[in-house]
């Protein structure tokens, strides 16, 4: 994979736990805070946690405080996989 999207995001935050069903991740979500979306904390660090299995790449705690939206998450993800 040389190119993460939102989808792909889409993806991996719809298997996340503690994710709340009323959540339509269909909608213009890269810029809503995960917080906004029902995500918590140890949401996101599960999302990343899928992230690096499924792509191999490592995502440090501090990276992971830093992605306070989808768009920021797949920005950053991206980033990494063209390191």
């Amino acid at each position: 994979m040389t190119t993460f999207t939102l989808d792909d995001m889409r993806q991996i935050m719809s298997g996340c736990a503690g994710v709340p069903d009323s959540v339509d991740l269909a909608d213009d979500i890269g810029e809503v805070p995960f917080v906004d979306l029902g995500y918590d904390s140890l949401a996101v660090l599960e999302m990343a946690a899928r992230i690096q299995q499924r792509l191999g790449i490592r995502i440090p705690d501090d990276a992971v405080e830093e992605m306070k939206t989808p768009q920021a998450a797949v920005d950053y993800v991206n980033r990494r996989l063209a390191a």
